[in-house]
């Protein structure tokens, strides 16, 4: 019997590869919208990161989610991300 392949994904923040079901994904939808996609489903370019405050941090210092989405993104667009993280 074959062994299932568990797809891995990389942080943005500290830069590990991780099971993809243990990180959250932040996607940017046609609309140029930036916002969490808990269920790993919505349309859209995506990027990943922990589930640790401190990886948002990393990630968000060294402009990782506007490298990888391909947009600016905003202080408040921030903001509300990371306010979604931490009561997620």
């Amino acid at each position: 019997m074959k062994v299932k392949k568990i797809p891995q994904r990389m942080c943005l923040g500290c830069m590990e590869m991780k099971p993809k079901k243990e990180l959250i994904r932040v996607v940017r939808n046609k609309e140029g919208e930036v916002k969490l996609d808990l269920t790993g489903k919505a349309p859209g370019r995506g990027a990943y990161i922990c589930r640790s405050v401190e990886c948002f941090e990393k990630a968000y210092k060294g402009k990782k989610f506007e490298k990888a989405l391909e947009v600016n993104i905003s202080p408040e667009v921030y903001e509300k991300l990371k306010e979604e993280l931490q009561r997620g």
